[in-house]
């Protein structure tokens, strides 16, 4: 009886989630999230491989490729990282110059995407200072290049950190087992934080982080079969290639994009369908 009701109740957030999600302009939003993303992709590793270039690392294209583009499939992820191979592989030391500062605004406009659709979805009226969210937005690109920042140089200092303790402390050769930290749990534990990151900070209010915990597991739950059922498609029936030619690659991303961000969003349409039922039961 209790698992019935349950399943009841899942059905019911689940369903409120969705008519929310359609009367929302939901689709709208997420077609508006992916080009904004696409949008955002480039500049963010432009400045990202400036920041880099300016601290003396010359690791940063790769990992931020594998830890960006590991979940996405590789049909879709492979036109990609091509061409931002080709974009990244130049030296670039324009830290302080309008074109990395000018990178970094533009790739700030992708987090203002997440947030109007995260205020719709939690129904919340952001009356903040535009000057205080755009700096937020800002604020996010930037931490976000020194994630990926660190995470190169950790993967490059590790074996050193790894082959010197052999080397002067032989003894404690049985208690290194971290050296084969897989780049795979490393985008899960990014993509982790930074989907708490954006539910607790870029809506307006103030949310539990128990409270984001369905909304994201949801997220990630649909995000699996719909990445797998993308790629088999393209793999199978797909025609983008013949249709578009050169611009496959990138109208392949905006679809995948799209399908990912109606995801996101729905995420958080549960979640504010949880609190609304949950509200409505209190009463």
């Amino acid at each position: 009886m209790r698992s019935i009701k349950i399943i009841i109740l899942i059905y019911q957030i689940i369903r409120l989630a969705l008519t929310r999600f359609s009367r929302d302009d939901g689709w709208a939003l997420a077609s508006h999230v992916a080009l904004s993303v696409i949008l955002a992709l480039f500049p963010f590793l432009i400045f990202g491989a400036a920041l880099a270039a300016f601290l003396g690392s010359g690791h940063f294209s790769d990992t931020a490729i594998h830890v960006i583009f590991d979940a996405w499939p590789r049909s879709v992820a492979e036109p990609l990282t091509n061409e931002i191979y080709n974009v990244l592989n130049h030296q670039r030391g324009d830290l302080l110059t309008f074109g990395a500062l000018g990178a970094l605004v533009f790739a700030s406009n992708g987090v203002e995407a997440l947030r109007v659709a995260l205020n719709r979805a939690y129904r919340v009226r952001d009356e903040r200072n535009w000057l205080r969210t755009r700096l937020q937005s800002l604020l996010f690109v930037f931490i976000g290049c020194v994630v990926l920042l660190s995470i190169s140089l950790f993967l490059v200092l590790l074996p050193l950190a790894k082959s010197l303790a052999l080397k002067y402390m032989p003894w404690i050769s049985p208690h290194l087992n971290f050296g084969g930290i897989r780049p795979e749990l490393i985008t899960i534990a990014v993509l982790l934080v930074g989907l708490f990151a954006c539910h607790k900070w870029l809506p307006a209010g103030d949310r539990s982080y128990a409270s984001m915990v369905p909304g994201i597991l949801f997220t990630l739950i649909c995000w699996v079969p719909a990445s797998f059922g993308f790629a088999s498609y393209l793999e199978g029936f797909s025609t983008y290639i013949s249709t578009y030619a050169g611009l496959a690659g990138i109208m392949i991303a905006l679809v995948f994009l799209y399908m990912i961000a109606a995801i996101f969003i729905i995420g958080a349409e549960v979640n504010s369908a949880i609190a609304l039922i949950m509200n409505v039961k209190n009463k």
